[in-house]
């Protein structure tokens, strides 16, 4: 859509492909994107490069690089910072330890947004960030009466930091010992600070809004906006055109996402455990846990290592049923995946997800493998179930595609600063 003169116009700054780009990608179909920063992408700057490496000889690593295509941003309104995202990989690679990837964070996150900020925001309305990379973007456009948005993309660090903490006094074998950081300390009060220079704060869930109040925050300036994901996730056809996913076997239970204790690998491994012969279990996504558990979860489900956001697809197609017990979240946006993928889905409230209880998918407490191995066994056993609550996750494409979180997030934008609503 061409620019209007009255709509706002919007610098977005974003580290990652964060949900292919939605965000840029949504206020550029409604004329309001300015500019949009990022830091690699393939269709600009040396990652162009990387179309001339033959496909057979392109690692995971690379393969995730060319990925990254923000296919609805126009090129001339995207600016990467290519040497950055180069360093911000390579110190990235080179970490050792939750000491040292905090640092890298803290250091990136600084880097980007002093970046973007030392541009400048011409013939913008407003910056739009995302928590960690943007405290310098959101004083400097605040400085300029620009209007401040920022999006937290998952519970305050605080939050996570206590979560886990818990968590790894109850598995201390699944992670590494504990060491809570001058980095982690910093990280903390810088989000906390991006709290207090924007002027709405823009939350996935309920949970997140609600993990802001706790943690201190200015809950009065959050406003809840679910997600929403492209239409590309549906389930395979049948030569009938019917949708369909036909197997022999037993039930087909998916997890994507980082392998450890924030999204909850001790109790897929236990669910697995119990359920050995009546489902088969793949969690895709690098494996952040210590080799003891790493052997425990080999032992009894199929672990794929990082996959490129590309090819995650088919692994969808495989499912019967999508499994989170996250402990901390902000909306995960593969429960939307999924569900637009025709799986029910198993999560926590914790998860962030928008979920219906016994419809499609069902929320378990934290930790609870009785319910989560419960309701598995329930799907495997009851066919006409699966297809059901299959029908009803499908059935939800219209209300979490990107036209109806484009107008959640327009409606939402176009509230005044200081008037937000606590909407769920």
């Amino acid at each position: 859509m061409p620019k209007s003169a009255t709509s706002p116009q919007f610098v977005v700054a974003q580290l990652g492909a964060r949900r292919h780009y939605a965000i840029p990608r949504m206020l550029n179909d409604a004329g309001m994107l300015s500019r949009f920063h990022t830091d690699i992408c393939a269709t600009k700057g040396w990652p162009r490069l990387l179309n001339a490496v033959p496909p057979s000889m392109r690692p995971a690593r690379l393969r995730s690089v060319m990925g990254r295509i923000p296919s609805g941003v126009p090129s001339h309104l995207i600016e990467t910072h290519g040497r950055f995202g180069l360093d911000y990989a390579r110190r990235l690679t080179r970490a050792r330890g939750q000491k040292e990837i905090a640092e890298v964070y803290l250091w990136a996150g600084n880097a980007f947004a002093s970046q973007v900020a030392t541009q400048g925001f011409a013939g913008a309305s407003g910056v739009y960030t995302f928590n960690n990379g943007g405290l310098e973007i959101l004083r400097t456009a605040g400085a300029e009466g620009l209007r401040t948005v920022m999006e937290q993309t998952i519970a305050p660090r605080r939050i996570q930091t206590d979560i886990l903490e818990a968590e790894r006094e109850r598995h201390p074998d699944w992670a590494e010992a504990s060491v809570v950081s001058a980095a982690d300390d910093a990280l903390i009060a810088r989000e906390e600070e991006e709290w207090q220079a924007a002027g709405t704060i823009l939350c996935g869930s309920a949970f997140v809004r609600d993990s802001i109040a706790r943690a201190g925050g200015p809950a009065e300036r959050c406003v809840v906006v679910p997600y929403g994901i492209d239409s590309g996730y549906a389930m395979p056809c049948d030569s009938t055109g019917h949708e369909s996913r036909p197997h022999d076997g037993p039930l087909r239970v998916l997890s994507v996402g980082t392998v450890g204790l924030r999204k909850g690998a001790p109790y897929v491994a236990e669910a697995a455990e119990r359920l050995a012969g009546r489902a088969a279990f793949r969690m895709v996504g690098a494996v952040s846990v210590p080799p003891a558990a790493q052997r425990r979860l080999s032992a009894v489900l199929e672990l794929t290592g990082p996959v490129p956001r590309s090819e995650v697809a088919r692994h969808f197609a495989w499912a019967d049923v999508f499994l989170l017990p996250s402990l901390c979240e902000g909306s995960a946006g593969v429960t939307y995946e999924a569900l637009s993928a025709g799986l029910p889905v198993i999560c926590t409230h914790n998860t962030g997800s928008v979920v219906r209880h016994g419809s499609d998918g069902y929320i378990v407490g934290l930790r609870d493998v009785d319910a989560i191995a419960g309701h598995l066994d329930r799907l495997a056993s009851d066919p006409d179930l699966l297809a059901q609550m299959s029908a009803a996750a499908a059935a939800r494409r219209g209300d979490i595609d990107l036209d109806a979180y484009r107008q959640r997030l327009l409606a939402a934008l176009a509230v005044a600063p200081g008037t937000e609503r606590l909407t769920a």
